[in-house]
């Protein structure tokens, strides 16, 4: 399938190009994008191309927030110069000095104690945006050690495979998108992950499954709609870390969490970026 590629030119200064940057990405992750580059003018943005509509692009509340500060343009990419697109631009990642993740293509390097092989194609995560590497940083703190993990839109599977290296006994890995969830199914054998089951679908394709540990790194909205179902997945201790969600939103999901007899415990910030966590 081919690709639409969106850039996004931002006429502001730098400091205010980020803020605006961030702000696009959570709102074009609502139309479907799902992957993002960053650039000197702005921010490049991916989706299939039977799901690009311009006409929603323009009707992003980002318009009225920033008015005449964001240009338009846009090209559509032929599936098999997808690769080379990513190979150009996809740099190396180094997380608190012991996680990096790179490219089938980069040298590894010794020295740090989780090296994480992600072909990125069209999949979020890769730990360039700072929901990812909030909530890897999360992971890089804690003990996983036999535990039953569940990562909710698991995009190229970062999460997953950096908890299998961490010691969980099972990880269960699902995104309801076709390429995602082939995207992790390759990155999960390219890490030699045996302990990872990737599959396609939503929080509704489990049955009574129950984690010890539930990741959600998605959007606001799916995060509104899904806690309730998460708190029901979670064993008595569990713990729920959600990203995805600006500083200013944590207030939404910490009320909506307590409804549903999960306590907040701690949160990251990055970017007014957050990941949250919650105990049951």
């Amino acid at each position: 399938m081919n690709t639409v590629e969106l850039h996004c030119i931002i006429h502001a200064y730098k400091s205010e190009q980020q803020h605006i940057s961030d702000i696009l990405v959570a709102q074009l992750s609502e139309l479907g994008y799902q992957s993002f580059m960053e650039t000197a003018t702005g921010l490049k943005a991916y989706i299939p191309e039977d799901e690009f509509d311009f006409a929603r692009v323009q009707e992003l509340p980002v318009h009225y927030m920033f008015p005449g500060k964001i240009d338009w343009q846009h090209k559509t990419i032929p599936n098999q110069n997808w690769n080379s697109i990513w190979e150009k631009n996809f740099k190396p990642v180094v997380i608190d000095d012991q996680c990096r993740i790179r490219a089938p293509f980069h040298t590894p390097e010794k020295m740090y104690p989780y090296d994480i092989v992600i072909e990125p194609k069209m999949s979020f995560g890769t730990g360039h945006h700072p929901t990812t590497s909030l909530m890897i940083r999360w992971l890089l703190e804690t003990d996983l050690q036999n535990k039953q993990v569940l990562d909710m839109g698991s995009g190229t599977g970062i999460l997953s495979i950096l908890a299998s290296a961490k010691g969980a006994q099972k990880i269960l890995a699902i995104d309801h998108e076709e390429w995602a969830y082939q995207n992790a199914l390759e990155n999960v054998k390219q890490n030699k992950c045996k302990n990872v089951q990737v599959i396609q679908g939503t929080i509704n394709s489990l049955q009574q499954e129950q984690f010890d540990v539930i990741l959600a790194n998605i959007n606001l909205n799916i995060l509104l709609q899904d806690t309730p179902d998460y708190a029901k997945r979670l064993k008595s201790g569990g713990i729920l870390v959600v990203s995805g969600i600006y500083q200013e939103d944590m207030s939404r999901i910490i009320e909506l969490a307590g409804y549903n007899q999960l306590q907040y415990q701690q949160y990251k910030e990055e970017d007014h970026w957050v990941a949250v966590a919650f105990k049951k």
